[in-house]
């Protein structure tokens, strides 16, 4: 049975699980208010640092969710994405639109990596 690991764990949530070489991120968002584009360039920078933290990066990404509050914000956010995302490594990835934890979020990533 693989073993269960957590990092940066409170009363709500853990801001990394491993399981097995498996590596869940919980969502990260940016400075709250600023925008889109640099909430985005913040998640990516708040994942890197995740993934590293956990023996993985971005070439190992397997799946990424993007939370959105507008999807009329999608072409910045993908500015950002499209610049980031490690060429020949794009993970599955989903965007939708969703009411974020406050008004000031305008953008959240969810991902999961392989490890190794």
């Amino acid at each position: 049975m693989a073993e269960i690991t957590r990092h940066h764990t409170g009363k709500r949530m853990s801001q990394i699980v491993v399981h097995g070489d498996t590596v869940y991120l919980a969502g990260q968002v940016g400075t709250a208010g600023a925008s889109v584009a640099q909430q985005t360039r913040d998640c990516l920078e708040k994942v890197e640092a995740l993934l590293a933290e956990a023996g993985s990066d971005k070439t190992r990404i397997l799946q990424t969710v993007i939370w959105l509050a507008d999807m009329a914000d999608f072409a910045e956010m993908n500015e950002v994405w499209d610049a980031w995302v490690a060429e020949g490594a794009a993970p599955a990835r989903a965007c939708g639109e969703a009411r974020l934890a406050t008004p000031d979020y305008r953008v959240e990533l969810i991902v999961t990596a392989a490890r190794g």
